[in-house]
């Protein structure tokens, strides 16, 4: 609570690691808070018809929205079966993650909700945690146990799946197929900008690892596993997105050197990071122009323009 913004330019708190991250930090931009009072921030999603952000406070089981005219933020869903990862589809659509209901969901124009996957060869699914969708209409998410360890961010229960997987749902005819079940945990997920390649955050590993797939030509499928980025001891990636350039920036954690969001270009360097005073769980790009980062932390929600933009639908 006693964080204050910068009041000098360039924000101290945003640090090159590298010259090439320069060009992507705007010298007269700094971080924003522009809320706090969650118990652990995650899945953000920017509706850009609606002026508003969506983001889950996973813990008290609501998902919330602050309005870009007002800078007012309001409960968008309560309860929220502890909603996770959220993203839309190619339509608009809002697609979420609940770690309670153990499924991924559709919300439908009319406000009905459609279940997306729940299951996989019979039996029910971990608890989903983070979504992409692709292009060609395919919902893209990872499945650890997060939410059936204890009674807080979902329910405790015994795990079905004898494993924790990354799931395709076809666009078109609605199966679900497992695309790898080789990534300890798998956390955050997003693919490059031109869709060849799928990241994926192994969020058990020793240390964790980003791990990355070439998508075969069918686009269903991937191949050609390996260790894209291996973090150090004590840094603890979470959600993440890529900009045009195929910069990954990274929600980023677990102590007082490493809380914010760590930027890597399209190589695995690390070049540039974003002090915060809290552990940063997820983000997304938003805004009229996709230039704006927002940022879901532990109790807070930051926000900072930058010199790129997010893919689109990202």
């Amino acid at each position: 609570m006693t964080w204050q913004m910068s009041e000098r330019y360039p924000d101290p708190s945003i640090v090159a690691l590298d010259p090439s991250f320069k060009q992507y930090h705007l010298s007269l931009s700094a971080v924003e808070r522009l809320w706090t009072g969650s118990r652990w921030g995650e899945g953000p999603v920017w509706m850009g018809d609606w002026r508003c952000l969506l983001w889950s406070d996973i813990p008290n089981n609501r998902v919330l929205k602050w309005d870009e005219a007002t800078g007012q933020v309001s409960e968008w869903q309560k309860p929220s079966n502890n909603a996770n990862g959220h993203t839309r589809d190619r339509q608009g659509r809002i697609i979420a993650c609940e770690h309670l209901g153990r499924r991924v969901v559709r919300f439908e124009y009319d406000g009905s909700i459609t279940v997306i996957a729940d299951k996989y060869q019979g039996k029910k699914l971990n608890s989903p945690n983070d979504v992409v969708v692709k292009s060609d209409g395919s919902i893209w998410f990872t499945d650890p146990p997060f939410g059936t360890l204890a009674f807080y961010e979902g329910e405790k229960v015994q795990a079905e799946q004898p494993a924790t997987h990354t799931y395709r749902v076809d666009g078109h005819t609605g199966e679900i197929t497992c695309v790898c079940d080789d990534v300890n945990h798998p956390n955050g997920l997003a693919f490059s900008p031109d869709e060849s390649v799928l990241y994926i955050i192994a969020s058990r590993a020793e240390p964790r690892a980003f791990i990355a797939y070439d998508v075969a030509p069918d686009g269903k499928t991937l191949r050609n596993r390996r260790e894209f980025i291996v973090t150090k001891p004590g840094e603890s990636p979470d959600g993440f997105r890529v900009d045009v350039d195929g910069n990954l920036w990274c929600g980023w954690g677990m102590t007082a050197e490493y809380d914010g969001v760590r930027i890597f270009n399209k190589s695995g360097a690390p070049i540039g990071h974003i002090h915060l005073p809290e552990r940063a769980a997820n983000l997304c790009f938003g805004g009229r122009h996709r230039n704006r980062l927002f940022i879901s932390a532990a109790q807070s929600l930051f926000s900072i323009y930058v010199n790129t933009q997010g893919v689109a639908g990202g």
